[in-house]
């Protein structure tokens, strides 16, 4: 079935991970393009502050307070949408934290705390959302990361769940869009580093404040990526031009793959004691940004 998908002035569109980087960026870029627009995080102040500020620039906006690795908080995000707005047209699950530090120093609590929110909160959400979205036809979009396929050192944890994000989406595509032939599109974006607070919210076993490798592309950026396949059917799309190269080496030639990959242990790292350690991997921090914080960027 070929889905047609709705002008973003018509369209509802709820965002998990609204409250800061790439979440922020894409609720305020589709509000100022006239969509209704849904915010869900687990900072209601930020929230709160946003929905004033999309409002007092003329867009439509609300809010829903949840933790996405809670079925029944993602659930409730449905719901209040529904009872505001009638209908949801795409759903976009952006929500994710990470955590810096190697894989034998990681506390099993920390890393399965890490899958209840990467993994958990887009099956949470693809299955909140799919009832409403076959009803009138819509997109889901699952934001990954270019560590869907490729890795990272000192992020393994996040790059497992990023790959199991990945399988997820592309299962539930062939079973929602060839099985069923359902009018809905799924969408996986694939960012590369993007300059968000993600270092700064990440949980951090290292003994420095942690950053992300250069370059980095711009939140905006990866919001129209999203945006566009809330539009325009799409099956997958990689954001900047070092996620295309570093997914294409990953595939191709693993083995080079693993050495460049090597060569990111000291690049995530500024000269300064960690700031924050724990990070948000089990509360809401600071929102309203939806770029980085963090310290000068060392000389590479």
């Amino acid at each position: 079935m070929d889905v047609s998908l709705k002008s973003l002035d018509r369209q509802v569109i709820v965002i998990t991970g609204a409250s800061s980087g790439i979440g922020l960026a894409t609720a305020e870029s589709a509000a100022m393009k006239g969509a209704k627009v849904v915010l869900a995080a687990r900072n209601e102040e930020s929230l709160k502050d946003i929905v004033h500020r999309i409002e007092a620039m003329g867009g439509e906006a609300m809010y829903v307070v949840a933790d996405v690795a809670n079925r029944d908080e993602v659930e409730a995000i449905a719901t209040a949408t529904i009872e505001r707005f009638g209908r949801i047209d795409t759903w976009v699950n952006d929500a994710g934290v990470s955590i810096y530090g190697r894989l034998d120093e990681v506390s099993e609590d920390d890393s399965r705390r890490l899958f209840d929110t990467n993994f958990w909160g887009v099956v949470n959400g693809s299955l909140a959302a799919l009832p409403h979205l076959k009803k009138e036809g819509g997109a889901l979009i699952n934001v990954g990361s270019e560590v869907s396929e490729a890795v990272v050192p000192l992020q393994g944890m996040y790059s497992a769940s990023k790959h199991a994000v990945k399988g997820f989406t592309d299962a539930f595509r062939v079973e929602i869009e060839e099985v069923d032939k359902a009018p809905v599109s799924v969408t996986l974006i694939q960012p590369t580093a993007v300059d968000t607070p993600y270092p700064q919210h990440a949980r951090n076993y290292m003994d420095r404040e942690p950053k992300l490798p250069s370059p980095q592309i711009e939140p905006e950026e990866v919001a129209e990526a999203i945006l566009d396949a809330a539009v325009n059917p799409t099956r997958d799309k990689r954001v900047g031009g070092m996620s295309k190269l570093n997914t294409t080496i990953a595939k191709i030639v693993p083995g080079l793959g693993d050495k460049m990959s090597a060569k990111q242990v000291d690049r995530q790292q500024y000269n300064e004691p960690p700031r924050n350690p724990q990070g948000t991997l089990y509360t809401a921090g600071d929102g309203g940004h939806t770029r980085g914080t963090g310290g000068p960027i060392d000389e590479e």
